[in-house]
């Protein structure tokens, strides 16, 4: 314990130095984060691992991914016990560390970046008991998970940041007025004045963004029906697939889950499902964004979809859904 206390200590030190608890900083003399992408190091004793906290941590963060193909939880978490938290784990990407002591008697949960390594994501639950840890994780469940998903969205879009394919950009953007950013090895697969295909394939795996546009008659044109209406039609016009006369569709037993989000200032119709191939054995996730122009004269959609068969989704996924969170309008970049 004397091992924990100590980190914890340079924790608290770190925070304060940071002022405000968060270090954004970006020192350029931290490593890089070690582990891969969705894995959680949980630092805590075996008994409040297999106990109360540790429970109601994995209940949040290894619950199902909603609309995959098969069972894939949202976190890969692992137990750290305190005296094995040395330097190796000190850099993991996301780190929870529960400090349960009789002398902290102010509960708490604390949030950091970059505290050992970059870019890192460190959350202490600070509490009395194991049961009041696990009580204070349940009430900040929805932050937890919020913070995770923007910190490992963050990650992505940083990435795409340093190595994107700008001229993927600019046609999106002379398309529909703005444009996410795209990563080395999107391409153009089809183009109309209307849509855009942009994939990046290998021998297993395919990941795509759609683009595509339409006009605005109403309110009743972002429906969930209508928009699952809309992505079939232009699926069926636009997305061959592998059999002479198969063509995407959404699941027709799975009606696509809908959700409203506000980023960057514009309203976000988010709706993720399931595809499949009409005539053929193909299918997967996809997730999208639409909203409407700043004129509100026309509907854009952004469609992310995944396709690998032989893989987990859940990462491959997330790696294009950041992309659609990268929009901004006249995204249009300098000329080098």
């Amino acid at each position: 314990m004397d091992v924990f206390k100590k980190y914890a200590l340079f924790l608290i030190l770190t925070a304060t130095i940071a002022a405000g608890c968060k270090n954004s900083g970006g020192d350029k003399t931290l490593p890089s984060v070690s582990g891969k992408a969705g894995e959680v190091a949980v630092v805590c004793s075996k008994v409040e691992w297999e106990g109360e906290p540790g429970s109601t941590l994995r209940s949040l963060l290894s619950d199902e991914v909603p609309y995959l193909p098969q069972v894939e939880p949202k976190y890969d978490l692992f137990n750290v016990p305190q005296q094995a938290f040395n330097k190796i784990f000190q850099v993991h990407r996301n780190i929870i560390i529960i400090n349960t002591e009789k002398k902290n008697t102010t509960p708490d949960m604390r949030v950091w970046t970059n505290v050992w390594a970059q870019p890192q994501l460190v959350i202490e639950i600070v509490a009395e008991t194991a049961q009041q840890a696990a009580a204070i994780i349940a009430q900040n469940g929805k932050r937890i998970l919020s913070t995770l998903e923007k910190t490992e969205r963050n990650r992505v879009l940083d990435n795409i940041s340093s190595f994107e394919n700008a001229d993927l950009r600019r046609k999106v953007n002379a398309m529909v007025g703005g444009s996410p950013l795209f990563p080395n090895g999107f391409t153009v697969k089809k183009q109309t004045p209307d849509f855009i295909w942009l994939s990046s394939e290998t021998t297993y795996t395919i990941q795509s963004i759609l683009v595509w546009k339409y006009p605005y008659g109403g309110p009743a044109d972002l429906s969930p029906e209508a928009l699952a209406a809309k992505r079939n039609e232009i699926t069926k016009e636009h997305i061959p697939c592998t059999m002479e006369g198969s063509y995407m569709i959404l699941n027709p037993d799975i009606m696509p889950g809908c959700d409203t989000l506000r980023y960057k200032g514009r309203d976000i119709i988010e709706q993720r499902g399931l595809w499949e191939a009409h005539n053929d054995f193909m299918g997967g996730p996809f997730v999208s964004h639409t909203f409407l122009t700043p004129d509100q004269k026309e509907i854009v959609t952004l469609d992310a979809f995944v396709y690998a068969p032989r893989y987990d989704k859940r990462n491959y996924l997330r790696q294009v859904e950041a992309c659609l969170y990268s929009f901004d309008w006249n995204n249009i970049p300098s000329e080098e």
